[in-house]
């Protein structure tokens, strides 16, 4: 998969108008210390405990748009993405314990405030709109990750030996999720035809930079003092 990617069809335009929310996305501070090896463990391992509970809200999210789906191709694609998801969470939940998190750890931590805003926002837009103004939330945790997976991989900057986050940095450059992410983004541009994304691109805008700089703030969220002190 290609960076250019990134930059074309109704996806592209909207991470076009996001301008600065997107940037600041990523290219966040976080992103930039996990490149270098520099982020501190007490930050990672709270993302990744907040990242555990934030993925069940966005199997739950998956789970609504296959439900606001008729076509066959359609909800065969958001089901095997909700699948993908779903098979992912044993998988988080190793790769914790290997950062001294439990399962159970997971499950009686709290969701931080910005897990809340996030992913409750993505359901509300999901309850509230069709299925592209949904997709539209999702978009931006999708397929901007395996972006700033990319842009990781294949910057001079970013260190993998010897970074104790390369193992993450390469997944995200893993074909089969690239697959997946590809796929999405196929969805994705199919809905906007049949939807009329065009006729609603501020409507529709509002939301990916909404959901754009709700990202950033779970970045954020990762390195502010007062949530890893405890850590």
């Amino acid at each position: 998969m290609s960076l250019a990617l990134f930059e074309t069809g109704f996806y592209g335009r909207l991470r076009q108008q996001a301008g600065d929310h997107w940037h600041a996305y990523v290219s966040h501070d976080f992103v930039q210390q996990l490149g270098q090896g520099q982020l501190p463990p007490a930050a990672f391992r709270h993302y990744l405990t907040q990242d555990y509970l934030f993925l069940l809200h966005f199997a739950r999210a998956y789970g609504l748009l296959v439900s606001k789906l008729q076509d066959p191709a359609a909800l065969r694609a958001a089901t095997a993405s909700l699948n993908a998801i779903v098979n992912e969470l044993p998988l988080h939940v190793a790769y914790c314990q290997q950062w001294g998190i439990s399962e159970a750890a997971l499950a009686r931590q709290a969701e931080a405030v910005e897990t809340i805003n996030y992913t409750r926002y993505v359901l509300d837009v999901g309850h509230s709109g069709d299925a592209l103004e949904l997709m539209t939330a999702l978009m931006p945790c999708v397929a901007g990750y395996a972006e700033i997976g990319l842009t990781l991989l294949h910057h001079p900057a970013t260190m993998l030996a010897d970074n104790p986050y390369a193992d993450w940095i390469r997944n995200y450059g893993d074909a089969d999720y690239l697959a997946g992410v590809s796929a999405a983004l196929n969805l994705f541009e199919t809905l906007a035809h049949q939807r009329a994304g065009a006729e609603r691109f501020d409507q529709l805008a509002t939301i990916f930079t909404t959901a754009t700089r709700l990202e950033s703030a779970f970045w954020q969220m990762g390195l502010d003092p007062q949530l890893t002190s405890s850590q």
